[in-house]
């Protein structure tokens, strides 16, 4: 049986060529029918965005006095600049302060009061109709499970197909990465969930 050819190789060399790879990634996007996608269409990774100045400050605690009369049934603020959802129950005994995901553009972007009104654990998913006429290529509808969309819990607002909701896909929090909605990691929707009831108030700035 012929050696194996890792056995004649030195630990300086399989980092050396392990950094190479690593630090090659145009490597990774050859062309040809052997190549398969890199990730799942339904799920892609969020578009690359510019640099820019990021001040850690502007991911602050907030006062809820300035964007509500009063906290009946908690309140929900969403600063889709700083990328950041707050909470705030009713007795003014929990404060939440989560990293989230906004929209992808400013036509995507909804600002404005609504409420919940409704919950779901394990939601299931349907593309909206201008999803698909976009993407005619997507299923109907996603159950429940680990390529939902909509991750672990939901949080349905007043208004048509807006959402606070978990998400499977780590790498869209904190980014501009949703069609509309707002993207908490599965944990933090989970923490929110438990907290939040039908009627909370919701502000997105």
């Amino acid at each position: 049986m012929p050696p194996n050819p890792f056995d004649t190789l030195s630990r300086r060399h399989f980092l050396a060529g392990s950094a190479a790879l690593i630090s090659s990634p145009a490597l990774a996007q050859e062309t040809g029918d052997e190549t398969q996608q890199a990730f799942d269409p339904l799920r892609p990774p969020p578009e690359p965005e510019p640099p820019v100045q990021r001040n850690i400050s502007a991911f602050r605690a907030k006062s809820w006095r300035p964007y509500f009369d009063n906290l009946r049934n908690g309140a929900i603020l969403v600063d889709i600049d700083s990328r950041a959802l707050h909470y705030w129950s009713q007795d003014e005994n929990v404060y939440k302060l989560f990293p989230s995901s906004v929209p992808l553009s400013d036509d995507l972007t909804r600002r404005g009061r609504t409420k919940i009104v409704r919950k779901v654990e394990g939601p299931g998913w349907a593309p909206t109709p201008n999803m698909r006429k976009r993407n005619p290529e997507w299923p109907a509808f996603i159950p429940p499970g680990p390529d939902n969309p909509l991750g672990t819990h939901a949080l349905y607002l007043g208004w048509k197909y807006y959402r606070i909701h978990g998400t499977h896909d780590t790498r869209k929090i904190g980014r501009k990465s949703s069609n509309g909605c707002i993207g908490l990691y599965n944990e933090h929707i989970a923490d929110l969930f438990s907290l939040t009831k039908v009627g909370t108030q919701v502000l997105l700035i």
